[in-house]
């Protein structure tokens, strides 16, 4: 029996298909992909800190995020 990946759901979106995101203070804390991407073509999940200064970019796909609230 085959077991279901995150590849398979196409209720998520892709990973880094974005150069730019906004993000919440109820999105934290904040990891790139997020949490609603899929992971089976992507890097490894990385933990970025934007709490101080309100934006932040990821070391591996260079994408950025801006807390916007």
């Amino acid at each position: 029996m085959a077991h279901a990946t995150d590849a398979d759901n196409t209720n998520m979106t892709q990973a880094n298909a974005a150069r730019r995101y906004e993000v919440k203070t109820s999105d934290l804390p904040l990891s790139c992909p997020l949490p609603d991407m899929k992971l089976w073509n992507s890097h490894p999940r990385v933990y970025l800190p934007i709490e101080e200064t309100g934006s932040a970019r990821c070391p591996y796909c260079s994408a950025e995020f801006k807390l916007i609230d």
